[in-house]
Parts: C-alpha cells; structure tokens; sequence
C-alpha cells in the first residue's frame, strides 16, 4: 500500500506546484495568444457622405486635410457663377477651395480624426503682370505657413482645376518675391509634417 499511496501525493502535488508557480509570475505552459493589432481609435474614413459639408449647390471638389499625419481628400463643392471666363474662373475656384480648407471639419469628420492647419480670412488673386498665368496669389506668403498648411493647399490646388492639373500649382505671396512651381507628392501626402512641397521659381512671365 506504501507505493499507491506516495503516487497518490505525487498527483495532489502538481496542481499545488503549478499555483506556486503562477504566483511566483511563472508560467507553466507557454500558450501563443496573437489576437491582430489593436484597432485604431481615429479610422480616416467616413462610414458614409457627410451632406452637411456639402453644398446643395456648385462645382463637386475635394480638398486635403490631415488624418493621422496624412493627407486625406473629402469631398465639398464650390459655388462658382455660371459664364464666368476661365481666368476668373480659376481665382473663384481657388478661393472657394481656400474657405473650405479653412472650414471647421464637420462633426462626423472631427469623430473620424480630420482636422485642418489652414487658417481662416486668407484670399487668392490672380497673377500680376510679370507673373505666369497660372499664378496664385496667396495674401500670406507659402513660407510663412506651417509645412502642414502649406502641403494641404498645395495638394488641394494642384489636384483641381485652379490648376494645370499635372500635379503641380504656381503659388506666390503678397510681396515682390517671384512666385514658385510646388508639387504635390506621394511624400508629401503620406508626411506633409517632415516632408515640404518641392518647389522651384518660375521666370518671369
């Protein structure tokens, strides 16, 4: 009887050494747990139009804002009046698409991580006279905007047709310096923080 007896002690003793073990921060068994990353709490996208930044009326538009240090589009729209000659045409649309960058995302936008570094109360104008005729004037200089601000117009008007639509846009400031060619770049929307719009100056026209 002493050999069933001491196997029986031996059997009651393993659950005991394996509570002391898990006391003592010790695992017994080594058991893979691997339940995907953990889900982002700003998704960048909207689960559906959101019609209340969007005018019942005008040109369908996108512009860029920031989510997540990227460049996202959302969609807007423009009023520009009907028979208006296509050089007045570009500095309404450009203007129309500056008061949108500059807009207060919308609830539904905020909830999904949108945000925007353009300030409110800056206009457009078009090229002087030496200036190129594709030229926006903006009334603050692009380098006095943050690389954010900067990066988010430069992509919202090179992708629209205040532009040449080739991916680049000629932007100038209210001073005498010549205005520059800026392009807006897969490195650019993916890090408008680190990464500048390139840009080049553009001879006189």
């Amino acid at each position: 009887m002493t050999r069933p007896v001491r196997r029986t002690r031996r059997l009651l003793a393993l659950p005991l050494l394996g509570l002391l073990l898990a006391g003592c921060g010790i695992r017994a068994t080594e058991v893979p747990t691997d339940f995907g990353g953990a889900p982002s709490r700003m998704p960048c996208s909207l689960a559906e139009p959101d019609l209340s930044a969007q005018s019942s009326k005008g040109v369908p538009v996108q512009v860029f804002l920031l989510c997540r240090s990227s460049l996202v589009t959302v969609d807007r729209s423009v009023r520009v009046p009907d028979g208006t000659v296509d050089a007045k045409r570009r500095v309404i649309l450009a203007q129309g698409l500056l008061d949108q960058l500059a807009q207060t995302p919308s609830q539904s936008e905020r909830s999904a991580g949108y945000t925007t570094y353009v300030h409110g109360g800056m206009r457009v104008t078009g090229p002087r006279r030496t200036d190129p005729e594709d030229t926006l004037r903006l009334s603050t200089a692009p380098d006095q905007l943050t690389s954010y601000a900067l990066a988010q117009i430069v992509c919202t008007f090179s992708d629209s047709a205040a532009a040449e639509g080739d991916g680049s846009v000629v932007l100038g400031g209210p001073g005498a310096d010549r205005p520059r060619r800026y392009e807006c770049t897969d490195d650019v929307r993916s890090r408008p923080g680190a990464t500048p719009p390139p840009s080049t100056e553009v001879p006189a026209g």
